[in-house]
């Protein structure tokens, strides 16, 4: 009698394809791939490119959740797919949908055009603008003020949050919760002299207050990052950005001193 609790040794993988070439929209194709504990989805799909379509298109690099390049949609939900067991996402019936990151141009199969997603990304200037007196050994940060900037800093440019946003599917000029979080990272920095500038761009049109505050974004992001919350924080700023922009100014004064701390 076969036991009722063992487990499939293979999965039926869904995918998304599209070439511009021959295809005039997209249609989804099975393929079938060894089932181990360890497999992930991007294992799975290095088989099929390897061992069944050659022709099979799709962006992956470090394997190890840092680069961001694997964020694929799969069961309907941005994931990035070198961290995600095959295993997890099986239905019933063994099978598992992969598709490209929606919103976005697709370029082939499972490859997006994110050229959107880096214009934004360069509109909030993400480098820091530091002050003109910088000091000769090192800008003395509080260790509160390094942690209001770690969530954003550990944030690796997936695109999982961008296209998970509806606003986006609306209109590619919204600044986008991955933008917005890089904006947040400088408006906090206590080394940056431009606040009132930044703010002043995400109080535009299609800054910070087109946000829906629906928390796809939250739910999208692989690195648990809160970007719903840095937007939320851009938005009080933005009406007092003259007065942060002050503060900003006497805090740079003492960047040079060493930090007060309480016994």
């Amino acid at each position: 009698m076969p036991d009722s609790n063992q487990q499939p040794t293979t999965a039926i993988v869904r995918i998304q394809r599209f070439n511009p070439d021959v295809d005039k929209k997209p249609h989804m194709q099975d393929f079938t791939v060894p089932l181990t504990p360890g497999t992930t989805i991007l294992d799975a799909l290095h088989q099929i490119k390897t061992e069944q379509d050659g022709s099979l298109t799709f962006r992956r690099s470090c394997r190890h959740a840092i680069c961001g390049s694997c964020a694929m949609n799969v069961n309907g939900r941005n994931v990035l797919v070198c961290k995600t067991p095959l295993a997890r996402e099986l239905d019933k019936q063994g099978c598992v949908t992969i598709k490209p990151l929606p919103y976005l141009p697709i370029i082939k199969d499972l490859v997006v055009d994110r050229s959107s997603f880096w214009e934004q990304y360069l509109r909030v200037k993400p480098w820091l603008i530091p002050p003109d007196n910088v000091p000769e050994k090192e800008f003395r940060v509080s260790p509160e003020e390094v942690e209001a900037l770690h969530n954003a800093e550990t944030c690796i440019m997936c695109g999982a949050c961008y296209s998970s946003c509806q606003v986006i599917a609306m209109t590619k000029h919204y600044v986008g919760p991955h933008a917005a979080l890089k904006a947040f990272l400088r408006v906090l920095d206590p080394r940056d002299t431009a606040p009132a500038e930044r703010l002043a761009d995400l109080a535009g049109g299609d800054g910070v207050y087109r946000c829906h505050t629906i928390f796809n974004c939250i739910d999208a992001c692989p690195k648990n990052l809160n970007p719903t919350q840095a937007i939320e924080t851009l938005r009080k700023l933005a009406q007092k950005r003259q007065a942060m922009e002050e503060a900003r100014q006497e805090r740079q004064k003492t960047l040079a001193l060493p930090v007060k701390s309480e016994e």
